[in-house]
């Protein structure tokens, strides 16, 4: 386990009593899940947001053998924002340690499938320019597995995964009306 936690700020100055709340509130989550290899907390200062209570803003993620976990909490002060992000980032991990526990049936857990999807940014129509290439491991999974790990990731939009029914690649999506829609490309 390592115990490493990185804090990264911006438009935010890191305090040595900032620092200092931030490693003790994070020490709670080692408690919870054992097998940690990488902490990465997030605090930024977002002086355009449109409501003043939600410029300070917290992300945790976490990296363990197999899963990704990842929480934000906007509030108007950073230590609030830092105890609501820490709360989510608990349930998240309940949620995981239930899901490992009911596994796959073929010895596997779902963390052990997890796998990070890239973030797509928003480029101008005139001049595109790919500004960033993320790449990343596909895990065969069944679509509800491929659910669960969208919710833990805790992406809104879509999910990209190795469909290990169909034997393709397919991106599941959260439609409008909640529920889920499922792509499956096919070359032409």
């Amino acid at each position: 386990m390592a115990n490493k936690v990185d804090i990264f700020a911006k438009n935010l100055k890191v305090t040595d009593r900032l620092d200092e709340y931030t490693n003790k509130k994070i020490e709670k989550l080692y408690r919870y899940l054992n097998d940690i290899d990488e902490t990465r907390i997030d605090l930024s200062y977002v002086k355009s947001a449109r409501n003043a209570s939600d410029r300070q803003v917290a992300q945790i993620t976490i990296r363990g053998r197999g899963y990704i976990l990842r929480t934000e909490e906007r509030s108007d002060d950073i230590f609030s924002a830092i105890d609501a992000a820490v709360d989510k980032m608990q349930r998240q991990i309940a949620r995981l340690k239930g899901k490992r526990q009911k596994g796959r049936g073929d010895g596997s857990s779902v963390s052990d499938m997890a796998m990070e999807i890239p973030e797509m940014e928003e480029t101008e129509e005139e001049e595109v320019i790919i500004e960033r290439r993320k790449s990343f491991t596909l895990i065969p999974m069944d679509e509800l597995e491929a659910i669960e790990q969208m919710k833990l990731l805790g992406h809104e939009n879509f999910f990209v995964f190795y469909n290990m029914n169909t034997e393709a690649v397919n991106v599941l999506y959260r439609r409008r009306n909640g529920g889920y829609g499922i792509i499956e490309p096919k070359l032409g």
